[in-house]
């Protein structure tokens, strides 16, 4: 039996089985990994090869920006900057319709632009909100659903975790990335505005609009200047060539360092909780990436990305149908799969297939990372579901039901960043960066 359908067969079966066993998602790439190369090269060979694979996958200077920028993010989870960034938000849109679910979606759009954490902002942004949406007349489960759908944003505007990972995958520039995400980012929190919008005019109960007065307005801005200014450091020094991504998440992490002081908010002894925190997270995460390289090497040497972009050709040769046939795939892993291993698992696989349409690998990045993010709110797996229905104190089946038409908004949404690239390249090109 040719040794690509053997590796596929035991890479496919061997990952879904252990993943339904309910055994962690690194472990089960990992043995998977490991028995499809025993196989094919034999157990002794397999065993050099993959040890020096997982060494080779985390040896990178880039995904130093990782761990940083993790921690920078819990850092200012405990460091008082998400009460600013929420405080801000208020202030530019308290006197729309839905006044305290438009604050949420904001505040989750300006926290992960400053964290690039999904679930952190679900959590920091939640516990606050929460509260005071109930108290407003607000259902539980929608306040909820406004929470989850709107904190993956900060994986889309920079600086993003899960962008390093595909950068490192596609070998593509992270600052290229970095401003390409914006827009698909910002179109993702406008999604979730119009779609509060729409419901408070359907239930105009719920809510009220909250005018504040200039002198409090203007006060509240300026204590989010310097959280937000952490933005201008850190993509203006990538851009200007000031420092390197990684070196800017390390700035990142002073950074907050210093304003959680500032504000009181961290002291010494809160250190080792914080890098304790900060520590699973990128022990989880590298992991992931390093038992990821194993089993892209396995596929690359079994030829597995080639059968399929064959096989994708053979169905059709129509860019449109095969973006298609991508987009529900990713759809469909990203309800069972975090966006760290899925990037790393799927990229190698679709992306040659793309770039033999033209399309372009910045412009794809984008389509994989946000088809991957809706995941975050989808069951069976979706973190950011199951963090915000616990800040909420609900199941998640309620949550679920009120999310339905944000689903269905960011998927429209989806559509169009796959189908009009300049959503995604005109800012890179804008400044330069784009060749």
């Amino acid at each position: 039996m040719d040794p690509a359908i053997i590796a596929g067969i035991i890479l496919l079966v061997g990952i879904v089985v252990l993943l339904a066993l309910a055994v962690p998602i690194a472990v089960a790439v990992g043995f998977s990994s490991f028995v499809a190369l025993a196989v094919v090269i034999g157990p002794e060979t397999a065993s050099f090869v993959g040890a020096q694979r997982l060494f080779t996958g985390i040896n990178s200077f880039t995904l130093l920006a990782i761990p940083f920028f993790i921690l920078a993010g819990e850092l200012m989870n405990t460091g008082g900057i998400a009460a600013r960034l929420i405080d801000a938000a208020k202030v530019l849109v308290g006197r729309m319709p839905g006044s305290l679910a438009q604050t949420n979606v904001v505040a989750n759009a300006l926290f992960g632009s400053v964290s690039g954490a999904a679930v952190a902002s679900a959590a920091a942004v939640g516990t606050v909100m929460g509260p005071r949406q109930r108290e407003e007349g607000y259902a539980r489960s929608y306040s909820a659903a406004v929470n989850v759908a709107s904190a993956p944003a900060g994986m889309l505007i920079p600086p993003s975790n899960t962008l390093i990972v595909y950068s490192l995958v596609s070998s593509t520039s992270i600052a290229t990335l970095f401003m390409a995400g914006y827009g698909p980012g910002l179109l993702w929190a406008l999604a979730c505005i119009v779609v509060v919008l729409l419901h408070s005019r359907r239930h105009p109960g719920a809510g009220r609009t909250q005018r504040v007065p200039l002198g409090v307005a203007v006060r509240t801005l300026m204590k989010a200047v310097l959280p937000m200014l952490m933005i201008v450091i850190v993509i203006g020094g990538i851009l200007t060539g000031v420092f390197t991504p990684t070196e800017s998440a390390v700035i990142a992490v002073l950074y907050s360092f210093v304003l959680g002081m500032a504000y009181r908010q961290i002291s010494l002894r809160h250190l080792p909780g914080i890098l304790l925190n900060a520590t699973r997270t990128t022990a989880i995460v590298m992991l992931l990436v390093g038992v990821s390289t194993i089993m892209a090497w396995v596929m690359s040497y079994s030829r597995i990305p080639q059968l399929i972009s064959d096989g994708l050709l053979g169905v059709t040769e129509s860019p449109t149908l095969i973006l298609l046939m991508i987009l529900v795939v990713l759809l469909a892993v990203g309800t069972f799969l975090d966006p760290t291993p899925a990037i790393l698992i799927f990229t190698p696989i679709f992306l040659p297939v793309v770039v033999s349409f033209g399309i372009d690998p910045i412009h794809f990045g984008l389509i994989i990372v946000f088809a991957l993010s809706l995941g975050t709110i989808t069951p069976p797996v979706g973190n950011v579901l199951f963090v915000g229905a616990r800040v909420a104190g609900l199941r998640v089946e309620p949550v679920i039901k009120a999310l339905v038409p944000f689903f269905l908004a960011l998927a429209i949404v989806l559509l169009v960043v796959t189908f009009v690239p300049q959503l995604s390249l005109w800012l890179p090109g804008a400044v330069g960066l784009l060749e």
